[in-house]
């Protein structure tokens, strides 16, 4: 569901980019405001709208229509687990398949830790190679840049990291 509601965020935000750009060409001292990071864990059109606005900066070289991009939820309730560890099995599932080229993967998450040892777990048993010319773009604290970077440099991937 997570997954869903980012989705839809980036799809809203670049909806209203083009209908803005007509807008901004109109009115070129109007500009959008930066969403601030929510402090609330929980607020996912929070988490939704501003990790958005991160991943529109980070989408160069991506050639497919849309990113697919992973909310992981933060949280260590049963609900919060089930929900990661559901979101971890589709991720492993794709990581198992492979992705083409041109694709990029997002993961992030108002619990940075969570967020990498989410990748961790995801992509621990990926092939050698197997996502070259992918672009897989983590969202997370400065900490936690390395366990990401070490999990994910044998795959071959195109590794964004970006500090929240």
């Amino acid at each position: 569901m997570y997954k869903y509601a980012l989705l839809a965020a980036l799809a809203i935000t670049g909806l209203s980019a083009c209908s803005n750009q007509e807008e901004a060409q109109q009115q070129p001292t109007e500009q959008a405001a930066a969403v601030t990071k929510p402090t609330d864990p929980n607020d996912s059109k929070a988490w939704n709208a501003y990790l958005g606005q991160i991943v529109q900066k980070n989408m160069q070289g991506m050639t497919a229509d849309r990113p697919f991009p992973y909310l992981v939820p933060a949280g260590d309730n049963d609900d919060a687990n089930a929900l990661r560890q559901r979101q971890l099995e589709q991720v492993q599932d794709t990581v198992a398949r492979g992705v083409l080229p041109g694709n990029m993967l997002v993961f992030a998450g108002p619990d940075s830790a969570k967020t990498a040892e989410f990748v961790g777990d995801a992509f621990k048993d990926a092939k050698p190679g197997a996502f070259k010319d992918v672009i897989v773009l983590v969202i997370g604290d400065a900490a936690d840049k390395d366990k990401v970077t070490t999990v994910l440099q044998p795959t071959g991937a195109t590794i964004r990291y970006v500090n929240m």
